[in-house]
């Protein structure tokens, strides 16, 4: 894979606020208020980073949800360069019955944040590089196959059915979330 140019701070900050620990419960709604973070951060006049996108998404509210679960929001509000494959709330009913609701219990956080990770790789691909067999590295550390047929582009599974740049990178909207194998 070529180089994407990082900036090494702004891969330190994604490092940093991506790869902690997992603690034992996401952090609580007073928390966050008060501490802000880069996703709190209103800038009007700017384009949007990804988080920015997917909370303003009504069709990514389950994703949302999950993000803020995992204390993550504020990782897909860093300068990236990111690429998010975002499942839409549908994406997420296709799951067996309680899988979200078990991932969103304090004591599968750690699971929660791998599976939301392998949505995550830490470069911004165009749609004109997924080619087919591609296997794209993911935040979590396992690797993601790409699939093309015609204009056709799944990953894992999971059809691109849109795509949205962000400031940060770019987001991929998906209509299947993509579940880590075990390594």
């Amino acid at each position: 894979m070529r180089s994407r140019g990082l900036q090494v701070p702004a891969l330190l900050l994604l490092a940093l606020s991506l790869a902690c620990k997992p603690k034992e419960s996401a952090p609580s709604a007073a928390a966050s208020a008060v501490s802000g973070g880069l996703s709190a951060v209103a800038d009007p006049s700017s384009p949007k980073t990804i988080a920015a996108i997917a909370a303003g998404s009504n069709d990514h509210t389950t994703l949302v949800a999950a993000l803020k679960a995992a204390g993550l929001v504020d990782a897909l509000a860093t300068p990236g360069p990111l690429t998010v494959f975002a499942p839409v709330n549908a994406a997420f009913d296709k799951l067996p019955a309680g899988t979200v609701e078990t991932l969103l219990k304090p004591e599968n956080l750690a699971q929660l944040r791998t599976v939301l990770r392998h949505h995550v790789a830490i470069s911004t691909y165009k749609l004109s590089e997924l080619t087919d067999g591609l296997r794209l590295p993911m935040l979590d550390g396992g690797p993601v196959t790409v699939k093309r047929q015609g204009d056709d582009v799944t990953i894992d599974g999971a059809k691109i059915v849109g795509t949205v740049p962000a400031a940060n990178g770019v987001v991929f909207v998906v209509d299947g979330v993509m579940v880590p194998k075990p390594q």
